[in-house]
């Protein structure tokens, strides 16, 4: 199955902690990175006082269901020295979306896909579009009609 993730970071070296998590992912059984998006600089999103981050979007390739791989990733998060907390959208380290799974539709309690702010998010909206003009969002539309209807978001390409 075709899937994509989103990757952050604004603690340490953000570029050197997604990279650690795209391998920490390729090097996974039923996981494969298959494209990366070039490095993006983005202002915080949510709970705005705190550091940029360096987002990325990867393209998998997985023989794993969606709800399995998003307990890699989770435990891909954990593995790096991410540490949860109760405020939403504080500071971390590194911090992986699975943004969607082929065509799949969850709305259950433990995994929601497509992800449900994605189409909000410049930061994921852009390095998508670079990896698959044409991809469509289930449910919500084509990644550039998206990204067309968003006002300007500080976003800038590293690469």
């Amino acid at each position: 199955m075709r899937a994509f993730v989103g990757l952050g970071s604004n603690l340490g070296d953000g570029p050197a902690m997604v990279r650690a998590a795209l391998a920490e992912m390729d090097q996974q059984d039923f996981i494969h990175v298959v494209r990366v998006s070039s490095f993006y600089r983005t202002a915080a999103w949510g709970c705005t006082d705190q550091p940029d981050f360096t987002n990325a979007v990867a393209e998998l390739e997985t023989g794993l269901s969606p709800e399995d791989l998003l307990a890699v990733l989770l435990d891909t998060e954990l593995r790096l020295g991410r540490e949860r907390n109760s405020i939403r959208w504080s500071p971390r380290i590194i911090d992986i979306d699975l943004l969607c799974c082929g065509q799949y539709v969850s709305r259950g309690p433990n995994l929601e896909l497509p992800h449900p702010r994605m189409h909000l998010r410049a930061f994921v909206l852009a390095p998508l579009l670079e990896l698959d003009p044409d991809l469509f969002i289930p449910g919500i539309g084509s990644v550039r009609a998206c990204l067309d209807r968003l006002e300007t978001q500080d976003i800038r390409c590293l690469e």
